[in-house]
């Protein structure tokens, strides 16, 4: 059985932690309760005075593992973050700035979420992956590319199209064992990401023709997103093949930006929160007719 792993790690949140001593104990209560979190019942106070026992005994009261959870426990140190800064800047100060932006950067960092210069908290699209990954019999091949994509975030642009690339990869195959199918490690990305849309009936050229009693999955609307989507998750790994990690070359790539960083890691996201949601619904159209998914590719 795999253990969830917490989305947002210890010390991230003992980053925003260690500023608690310069807001009054309202102030984090406040934003703790804007995001609907009460104190944890069964708190024990550890170190520290009263308005970091307050924050420990909110964020004790958070699933770490969430996506929801975290997603609002994000929200709460933006909050927090910028009331401190601009309480710091109000008093003719420079605020969080310099090397305390730069801890904050290095600490959420690890976890993929980029510290923005408004010190709004940017993450990639990634979190409902992880939940999906634990329903896995084997998730250690996306987990590895998940952890990869959160190190590398839009710190690092090429890292971070190749780890995207390789999450679409590990995702294609995953799909494949899961529905029982071969996999053949010599095959291109291209030709995994077809087979693993048909195992799953998300292929548009293995989608039945619409009628007008049809199943949305079989609209023809659906037919060209996924096309797109299929397109798209291909670019991926061509932009991999041009500027991402995992090749050797004779100069380094020129013109990358985080944004493109954040392009390829969101449409990799897309594709395999399409393909793992899809293997993990019970209604799927592909578990009420089994034997199509045994087609040849």
């Amino acid at each position: 059985m795999s253990v969830r792993r917490e989305l947002l790690s210890r010390p991230a949140r003992n980053a925003v932690r260690g500023w608690m001593g310069v807001l009054v104990v309202a102030a984090i209560s406040e934003y703790w309760e804007n995001e609907h979190f009460a104190p944890a019942a069964d708190f024990t106070p550890g170190e520290g005075g009263v308005r970091k026992q307050t924050f420990d005994a909110y964020a004790a009261s958070v699933d770490w593992t969430d996506v929801d959870h975290v997603a609002r426990a994000l929200r709460v140190f933006e909050s927090l973050l910028r009331r401190i800064d601009r309480d710091g800047r109000k008093g003719g100060g420079d605020g969080i700035a310099g090397d305390d932006l730069a801890e904050l950067r290095e600490a959420f960092g690890r976890d993929g979420v980029r510290v923005g210069d408004d010190l709004r908290l940017h993450t990639a699209q990634v979190s409902r992956l992880v939940l999906h990954a634990t329903q896995l019999t084997e998730p250690s091949g996306i987990h590895a590319e998940l952890e990869r994509v959160r190190r590398f975030g839009a710190e690092h642009v090429d890292d971070a199209i190749g780890a995207a690339k390789q999450l679409i990869e590990a995702t294609a195959k995953v799909v494949l064992l899961e529905r029982g199918l071969p996999v053949d490690e010599r095959e291109d990305l291209p030709a995994l990401i077809k087979q693993a849309q048909k195992a799953l009936h998300l292929h548009p050229a293995a989608l039945p023709a619409a009628t007008t009693t049809a199943s949305p999955d079989n609209a023809e609307s659906i037919r060209r997103i996924l096309g797109a989507l299929t397109s798209a998750a291909i670019g991926v790994a061509e932009l991999r093949n041009r500027y991402g990690t995992g090749h050797g070359r004779l100069a380094a790539p020129s013109g990358l930006r985080p944004r493109h960083a954040r392009f390829a890691v969101g449409t990799a996201s897309t594709w395999c929160e399409l393909m793992l949601d899809t293997l993990a619904d019970p209604d799927a159209p592909w578990r009420k007719a089994p034997d199509a998914a045994s087609a040849s590719s």
